[in-house]
């Protein structure tokens, strides 16, 4: 039994819609999924522990992802470009979101970020379809252009733990309301 999907195993299978991955898997590698622009539904098993960098790059079809507890990191890239997801649900356990995790996902408003987090990375959500932001306490940092072009925005919360943000995390985007909590 295979334990991992190598990396761009599947690169641009167009016509892939569907795939279940069975409970033996614990890694799926970097570019595995890469611009399967078909690709509308994903069932990740549990047991999967490591999803590699960009791993879902150009989904386009993609309309939503619940990433398995016991993930502790999305990589860079691994939702960019998702332009149809409207839905991604992060455990708890995820402690790093990588830059460009969900760069230009122009369909997704809303995302909740665990308690854990402890930085935003660079163009973390740049170019998404976000309109809220509720930045959880642990998160110290939030990195260069990590909500930059994000038109939807409105209003944000930033946590008092906050100590560094990065040249143009808010920039063009139509932001009425910071809320700096403490």
């Amino acid at each position: 039994d295979a334990t991992q999907i190598p990396y761009g195993a599947f690169y641009n299978c167009n016509k892939l819609t569907s795939i279940a991955i069975p409970n033996n898997v614990t890694s799926i590698g970097e570019d595995a999924f890469y611009y399967c622009t078909g690709l509308t539904d994903i069932t990740i098993s549990s047991s999967v522990t490591k999803i590699g960098a960009s791993a879902f790059f150009r989904c386009r079809a993609l309309k939503s992802i619940v990433i398995p507890d016991g993930i502790t990191e999305i990589e860079g890239s691994t939702f960019s470009e998702c332009d149809k997801l409207t839905s991604v649900v992060i455990p708890d356990s995820v402690t790093v979101i990588g830059s460009s995790a969900f760069s230009d996902c122009r369909e997704l408003e809303n995302i909740t970020i665990p308690e854990g987090v402890t930085e935003i990375a660079s163009g973390t959500f740049k170019k998404s379809g976000l309109k809220e932001i509720v930045i959880p306490d642990s998160v110290t940092k939030i990195g260069t252009d990590a909500f930059a072009e994000c038109k939807n925005i409105e209003e944000i919360h930033i946590p008092n733990n906050v100590t560094e943000i990065g040249e143009g995390a808010f920039s063009k985007t139509n932001i009425r309301k910071i809320n700096i909590l403490s």
